[in-house]
């Protein structure tokens, strides 16, 4: 069986899917740790609709009076 071939997720190197890579996905532990450090600071988020700064147009709302 061929095994996948596929990118780190933080530096894009072309790695072997391997289970004697223990850093798997990522090809390094370095490349792991930032990864785990982007986590921990909370630098990967998705942004939440309800915090959106813009407010609703009110010209819609005097439609429905």
């Amino acid at each position: 069986m061929k095994q996948p071939i596929v990118n780190c997720p933080h530096c894009g190197k072309i790695i072997v899917w391997d289970t004697s890579n223990r850093y798997r996905p990522f090809c390094s532990e370095r490349c792991k740790m930032i990864d785990l450090g982007q986590w921990a600071s909370e630098s990967y988020r998705i942004p939440d609709a309800e915090t959106d700064t813009e407010k609703p147009n009110e010209d819609v709302f005097k439609d429905e009076q």
